[in-house]
């Protein structure tokens, strides 16, 4: 059997006064009708990352909601994290392919998790390709099985996808991030967008009182009263963390004394980690005003929540990005982000709400000296990005995403309206509530007889550009 692990005990009443009441109404109507089924979700870690944050989040209010939910982690050595790592790059484009060897450890342990899996569920979540085959060895019994991919596979490495794309066709929805993620041929009828979320109770993003921040910084290195940059992150080559110091290192010729913190997270299924921090380390060696932090040195959640309370910018400098939930989680802490144009980025930053969108070192040296240089407008953005996070990124938002796919998927029923539901951004899939924002707030258009509403202007335009995209997939 799989470990399961153990995630205690929430209660979704908490997030009332913090998360729109109107979406906690409808997660708890929906979550009536499926109450008493049982939810699986399966990964390859239970630390280290964002799935595994929005899992020990998310499972336990699924059991608070009535539902009888358990997340479990798949089995594997270090060579098949090697393949899976590959394989994850490839989805993301790196060129690097899959030798005989590769595709044959990833089939034999593919072949030892599915015997594994022995328990009964009316639902299966599956989250990225570690755990992917496991549905086509094991078969599917009367469960609906969904593969949840939350990495960029817009443009895949052709022979990787190839090989992932084998083992996806028995699945009953796939859900993905992003539309623009979706790639072209993919063998799952359905598919779902549904971008992540944060936990805004979670040790990571509770309330903090400053003193306390500064104090837990100060007790780690940090001089909480110099200008301080940070990134959150993997250490991972597409988050860039040399191309972060690069641009630090021209910033500082500016402000002398400025701080820059590299904070990462080392995972189970990513041994590739461990090359990039050593990377970082023989990058920043000889300033000492670089601190390099890692959770397994001590540095926790709280630590995160310190750092991007204090900091004066949050920096994620993504080259590829599936999300990068780290924007959210500063933007609801006030904190203005600098990050680079990739993936979801863009999607919590729209239309310039949070910080500045960059491409390269110079283009993140020079937004990074303009919030340093003028901490009313950082402090503006800071506040704007923040409602935005509110309105579209908490957790609650993605609770009732998943809930109504399940009902879904259950009774063999898709709730529409000429084709589209209209509430939700048929771009990115975030819940729109026309009726809850002032006269021409919410931006909207006209559709073969039905009025569409948007989240922002940036994805109104999108549809506009290619109305039929969006209709045909959603």
């Amino acid at each position: 059997m799989f470990q399961t692990v153990d995630v205690g005990r929430r209660s979704l009443q908490a997030y009332r006064g913090v998360a729109p009441d109107p979406i906690l109404d409808d997660l708890v109507r929906v979550a009536e009708s499926l109450r008493g089924i049982r939810v699986l979700h399966l990964n390859a870690t239970p630390y280290g990352g964002g799935v595994s944050e929005l899992l020990r989040s998310g499972v336990p209010l699924l059991n608070d909601l009535g539902l009888v939910a358990d997340w479990k982690i798949i089995s594997g050595d270090d060579p098949f994290f090697q393949v899976t790592k590959t394989v994850h790059n490839g989805l993301q484009g790196a060129a690097k392919g899959l030798t005989a060897a590769d595709r044959a450890v990833y089939q034999e342990s593919t072949e030892r998790n599915a015997a594994l899996l022995q328990e009964q569920y009316d639902v299966v979540f599956v989250h990225d390709p570690q755990p992917a085959g496991i549905l086509r060895m094991r078969g599917k019994d009367a469960a609906r099985w969904i593969w949840r991919c939350h990495i960029d596979t817009s443009q895949p490495n052709p022979e990787v996808w190839e090989f992932i794309r084998d083992y996806l066709g028995d699945y009953d929805a796939a859900v993905f991030t992003m539309r623009e993620f979706v790639p072209p041929d993919l063998p799952v009828e359905r598919v779902e967008i549904m971008p992540p979320a944060i936990d805004p109770l979670s040790p990571k993003s509770m309330s903090l009182p400053d003193r306390v921040a500064r104090e837990v910084l100060t007790w780690i290195g940090i001089e909480p009263d110099v200008p301080l940059i940070t990134q959150v992150s993997r250490f991972d080559p597409w988050k860039d963390p040399l191309g972060v110091i690069a641009a630090y290192r021209l910033v500082r010729q500016d402000v002398p004394g400025l701080q820059l913190a590299l904070v990462g997270s080392m995972a189970l299924d990513d041994p590739e980690g461990w090359n990039v921090y050593r990377e970082i380390r023989a990058a920043s060696e000889a300033d000492p005003l670089i601190h390099v932090f890692t959770n397994l040195s001590g540095v926790g959640n709280v630590e995160v929540n310190a750092f991007q309370r204090v900091a004066d910018v949050v920096v994620q400098k993504s080259i590829r990005e599936g999300f990068g939930l780290v924007i959210s989680e500063a933007l609801w802490k006030g904190t203005p982000v600098v990050g680079g144009r990739a993936g979801g980025i863009p999607l919590q930053m729209s239309d310039g709400d949070g910080g500045y969108l960059v491409d390269g070192v110079e283009e993140c040296a020079k937004a990074i000296r303009l919030l340093l240089g003028d901490p009313a407008l950082a402090a503006e953005l800071g506040a704007r990005g923040k409602e935005r996070v509110k309105e579209h990124f908490l957790l609650p938002r993605l609770l009732l995403n998943e809930l109504a796919l399940m009902a879904e998927l259950l009774e063999g029923s898709r709730a529409s309206s000429g084709g589209l539901d209209v509430s939700r951004d048929p771009v990115c899939g975030m819940s729109v509530e026309p009726d809850g924002g002032a006269p021409g707030h919410v931006p909207s258009t006209e559709f073969r007889g039905t009025t569409i509403y948007f989240c922002s202007e940036g994805c109104a335009t999108r549809f506009a550009l290619e109305p039929e995209r969006y209709v045909r997939l959603s």
